[in-house]
């Protein structure tokens, strides 16, 4: 073995001034995309292109222009005019604590592997079950991301109202859970991997503003009950991926309750209005559900990717992975909420608490408040402007901080408008001065912005829409 070679990996000098420069690096960055807007949104390459590039890098390249090549070749998300991704421009001070996370490298599994960040992930989650309006008995859990979040989610509903012991004998019926036909594709996913099957996963249709139409709640359960499938939870979103529609979680409250069913919230995107004055109301309800699921990587200025699932009665996030690992999880008499590997899927996860932890303890949760309360309202002008404007149409007014929207041209048919905003996109991809994403709703193909970054104003978003009508007009006149 070559220790000298070891030596030069863990060589504190190097690390010492390598750091420092990243650390200019990054500041500079920073003031380029937030201040100046110097750089880029995207500086869009085909998939063969990059992979290209990074096979010469890895043989040729310098190795000391690894972090600059990175910042080249990636989305900024503290730039202004990103518009796209529902993914936060993370606070700097978050940048520190994963750094000391990947440094101390505590996998978290059991107390001692994490005393610190454990401590802190059981501040933080009673904190958020408070807003949510749960009690003293409720209990959360940090874990990576909103998908694993709303499986083990699940996974505690199927364990506390099926009373056959599906995790350890397997399913001896038919099992359903209810959610809106906008719900996010993780909640589909969840109950797959569950062995639900299509006929286990009951859509709900949506209104026109595409939250869950809960008139026809009654009809759905009795149609699923009457096929023998046992529907024990129903998922509210707040809101929607593609639409920021929040259900009613009101009624869908109160019909859980009738129904003796687990209520849950998928509120990975939207969760975080429980600290906006403005729009708590958004979430009026929440405090009847069973499990809320909150990104911190959203609209909460973390980095990816960290997510908080809240439990109204603790012992339900204690019960669902029943089983034995002797080498690290010793049986014990009290509520033992330190041992993060009994309420997860990871053995191993990282100090996420440390992001959540700093941003409340050196700002506040007002920062909260001002951030959501901020993006939101933005959206809210946004679809003002574009509803005066006579060549664009929304799909729906905004309830969250995205919007969805499209270019028309008066005369055209559906097929080619749809074909006309696609290369709206595509054509704003590869120019790379904004970044926005796309959706179809009800076969209409739409733009749509998710307005993440706190330094997104209107002159923005009406640059924005200038340049989408001068991208169309222009295509409009290439076909004609």
């Amino acid at each position: 073995m070559d220790q000298s070679l070891i030596e030069k990996v863990y060589s504190t000098d190097d690390f010492e001034e390598k750091g420092h420069a990243l650390i200019n690096l990054f500041s500079k960055h920073l003031q380029n995309t937030i201040s100046s807007e110097k750089e880029r949104v995207i500086q869009w390459s085909n998939p063969e292109v990059e992979l290209s590039y990074w096979k010469d890098f890895l043989a040729n390249k310098d190795p000391k222009a690894f972090f600059e090549e990175v910042l080249k070749r990636t989305t900024h998300t503290h730039h202004p005019k990103y518009v796209g991704h529902q993914v936060a421009a993370p606070a700097p001070i978050t940048v520190l604590t994963g750094a000391l996370s990947s440094l101390l490298n505590n996998g978290m599994a059991v107390y001692e592997m994490g005393m610190s960040p454990t401590a802190m992930e059981r501040i933080v989650t009673d904190k958020l079950a408070e807003k949510i309006g749960y009690d003293s008995q409720s209990r959360g859990i940090l874990t990576s991301g909103g998908t694993l979040a709303n499986l083990t989610a699940l996974l505690a509903a199927r364990k506390a109202k099926v009373l056959h012991d599906v995790w350890n004998e397997g399913h001896s019926q038919p099992l359903g859970i209810m959610v809106s036909e906008q719900a996010h594709y993780c909640v589909d996913r969840a109950a797959k991997i569950m062995g639900l099957g299509n006929k286990g996963i009951i859509k709900l249709p949506v209104r026109d503003n595409f939250a869950m139409d809960v008139d026809r709640l009654e009809e759905y359960y009795g149609k699923a009950m009457s096929q023998g499938i046992h529907v024990f939870a129903i998922v509210g979103s707040a809101p929607a991926t593609a639409t920021g529609a929040y259900d009613n979680l009101e009624a869908i409250g109160n019909f859980a309750q009738k129904h003796n069913l687990w209520f849950h919230v998928d509120g990975a995107h939207g969760g975080a209005a429980i600290f906006s004055e403005k729009y708590m109301h958004l979430l009026n309800g929440i405090e009847k559900s069973d499990s809320v699921v909150i990104d911190g990587h959203k609209m909460m200025l973390m980095p990816t990717i960290t997510t908080a699932l809240v439990f109204k009665d603790g012992s339900d996030s204690h019960s669902t992975f029943s089983q034995k690992a002797d080498y690290l999880l010793i049986d014990t008499e009290e509520e033992d909420w330190y041992n993060g590997g009994k309420r997860t899927f990871e053995c191993t996860k990282s100090m996420m608490s440390l992001h959540w932890f700093i941003i409340l303890k050196m700002y506040g949760e007002e920062v909260f408040d001002s951030y959501l309360t901020r993006q939101y309202d933005l959206a809210r002008e946004f679809a003002s402007f574009l509803t005066n404007e006579t060549d664009f149409e929304l799909a729906v007014e905004p309830m969250s901080n995205i919007l969805c929207f499209r270019w028309i041209k008066p005369g055209e048919n559906l097929a080619a408008i749809n074909s006309i905003n696609e290369s709206i996109r595509q054509k704003l991809l590869d120019k790379g001065e904004f970044y926005l994403v796309q959706t179809k709703l009800k076969g209409v193909h739409y733009l749509r912005t998710s307005l993440m970054n706190p330094f997104t104003t209107m002159d923005h978003l009406k640059e924005l829409a200038h340049q989408i009508r001068s991208i169309g007009k222009n295509h409009v006149k290439t076909i004609n």
